[in-house]
């Protein structure tokens, strides 16, 4: 058996399986996945009662994992693009009910004007990648990029079908925001959350963060997207369906919310906490109850069209119903990230909760090292 690591951090006597659970993914983990460095973070009532880490940051394993390791989290990002958005659904800036055209005119080329805001959140605008392979360096010129997408006819209609839309959703929703807000979404997360409320999230991450990023060891195979058709390779697989071509430095501080952003997990958790708590944090109201209510409602239920799963997509998050990842609460909502990451909130349970790693595995959704953690909490509520 693989020799045991020191987990640090708080985890009280009743959580004590929680513990456990933890340390065995280090020496025990399902698949063969068994940790390199890892964080595990819960909040209670917006209060945090576990926060643990442990292993190490880089692969060779000279590096501690600490409490100011950041971790790059993928697709987990999301969520706090969510967020983001309802913000602004809050400040009467955007509606979820209002098309996005009447924001950003340019949208509504090649019948994309009928789509709504909640609609493109919810991964409805087929819009998945580019129709075409493009130099992956486009998406460090957003104007670019959002020239195109606005341009492009979409490869199903718009509003009939959620297909997943792994980076371009992040450029889209960042365009609405700026739109709104005035701000970029990682300019407005720094100013409105990390600074005020002390959090360690990053959407554009400076050089001067760097040095405190953990190093990515990649899956061993590729995820399992089922057949491969033209709307999969336009969103994972073609040329330029992801960042590319100007390295690891320009990647982390580029602002791409969908999939870039770089978090201490526990951070993560308390934000997500504005979800469960009736849209309360540090005992300020983000969110109205019927702004968190538009963010959390079904948009659209079904096969999607790009990830193979039945998803039930809030506006920006997946809907706990059917997947059964984010604990016990089919209303819960969530997101998962490429190579583990998770982060989900439970108004029901007033529970959010974080995971991040650095020893990435296939799973689109559910790593079964997170769940394994997810499912010990409710069982020790």
């Amino acid at each position: 058996m693989t020799q045991s690591v020191e987990i640090h951090g708080l985890c009280p006597a009743p959580f004590s399986a929680v513990k456990d659970a933890f340390a065995a993914n280090f020496t025990d983990a399902p698949e063969g996945l068994n940790e390199i460095g890892a964080r595990f973070s819960i909040t209670i009532e917006g209060e945090t009662v576990i926060d643990l880490w442990g292993g190490s940051a880089d692969v060779a394993g000279h590096k501690p994992f600490t409490q100011t390791t950041l971790v790059p989290v993928f697709s987990s990002g999301k969520a706090v693009m969510a967020l983001l958005i309802a913000t602004c659904v809050e400040r009467g800036l955007l509606s979820y009910e209002e098309k996005v055209a009447t924001y950003w005119p340019d949208f509504a080329q090649n019948g994309k004007g009928e789509l709504t805001v909640g609609q493109l959140m919810s991964h409805q605008a087929g819009l998945p990648g580019f129709d075409e392979p493009v130099d992956p360096a486009i998406w460090y010129d957003p104007p670019a990029v959002l020239a195109r997408l606005a341009a492009q006819k979409p490869m199903w209609a718009p509003g009939t079908a959620s297909g997943y839309h792994p980076i371009s959703i992040g450029l889209m929703a960042g365009e609405l925001f700026r739109i709104a807000d005035g701000r970029s979404m990682g300019t407005a997360l720094r100013e409105e959350f990390c600074e005020p409320f002390g959090l360690d999230l990053w959407i554009g991450t400076p050089a001067s963060e760097h040095d405190r990023a953990a190093e990515m060891k990649r899956p061993s195979s590729l995820p399992n997207l089922g057949k491969l058709d033209e709307l999969k390779m336009a969103a994972f697989v073609n040329k330029g369906a992801a960042p590319g071509g100007r390295g690891s430095a320009e990647w982390r501080e580029a602002e791409i919310p969908s999939a870039n952003m770089h978090a201490a997990g526990v951070d993560l958790a308390r934000i997500l906490s504005i979800i469960a708590n009736e849209g309360r944090f540090n005992g300020q109201h983000i969110l109205s109850v019927e702004t968190l209510s538009q963010l959390s409602r079904e948009r659209i239920h079904g096969l999607d069209k790009i990830v193979p799963f039945n998803l039930s997509w809030a506006a920006g998050l997946m809907r706990n119903e059917g997947l059964d990842i984010f604990g016990t609460n089919p209303d819960a909502l969530g997101h998962c990230g490429w190579g583990g990451s998770l982060v989900w909130a439970d108004p029901k349970a007033r529970v959010s909760g974080a995971y991040v790693m650095n020893r990435q595995s296939p799973h689109l959704l559910g790593d079964p090292r997170a769940v394994a953690l997810v499912n010990a909490v409710y069982a020790a509520l």
